[in-house]
């Protein structure tokens, strides 16, 4: 039996971006993360040079072939509906969230920068936002988001972080617990939604700082 032939994985975005020479490894830094961004390449030159440039001239583009495919299996965005997003920078230790018209990318509220939190904790908060403005405007209007652990949290009515308490970021325990507090004592029709990135792009929410 021939043996199979080794792959170099690129993480652009993920848990500890770099190069990795197996899938388990790859696995570990993109699995659970919001909006990883990776790709295989046949050998470590090829990876080196992709990890040297920007992810977007790598991943993201769809030919003509692919796109009946990606069709079929995710169709198009629900519009009119509500994009979220949150951004977290281990440099700077801010993060901030937002919400956009899904259609035209107009800003619908934003809130940060805050000390010493998450990406996940800016995607948790920025969903119940979302719905507890839609549910004070009255209106069902679906919320995408591109973080599985986010909308996981949500639907719990629980927000999962692993967060630890700093001098800086106890506004962000209260905010989530205010939101936490919030689901429990709120019901909600929209439907929250997974955002299809490797279909669509990335969701329009995107602070676009990869």
């Amino acid at each position: 039996m021939a043996k199979a032939k080794n792959k170099y994985y690129v993480v652009w975005k993920g848990i500890q971006p770099g190069i990795y020479n197996n899938w388990e490894e790859c696995k570990k830094n993109v699995e659970g993360f919001a909006g990883p961004q990776y790709k295989s390449f046949s050998t470590l030159e090829e990876a080196e040079k992709a990890y040297a440039q920007k992810a977007e001239e790598h991943i993201g583009k769809r030919t003509s072939a692919m796109q009946p495919i990606l069709d079929s299996l995710y169709g198009a965005p629900v519009t009119p509906s509500i994009s979220v997003d949150g951004a977290h920078s281990s440099a700077t230790r801010l993060s901030e969230y937002r919400g956009v018209d899904t259609a035209s990318k107009i800003i619908l509220f934003h809130q940060g920068p805050f000390m010493d939190g998450t990406n996940n904790v800016m995607e948790f908060l920025a969903l119940v936002h979302a719905l507890a403005m839609c549910t004070r405007q009255k209106t069902s209007l679906p919320v995408y988001s591109d973080s599985v652990n986010a909308i996981k949290w949500v639907k719990n009515k629980k927000c999962g972080t692993k967060l630890k308490p700093t001098a800086h970021n106890q506004i962000l325990f209260d905010l989530i617990a205010r939101a936490e507090k919030w689901l429990h004592t709120h019901t909600y029709t929209n439907p929250v939604l997974k955002w299809e990135t490797h279909a669509w792009g990335e969701i329009p929410a995107d602070f676009g700082r990869k």
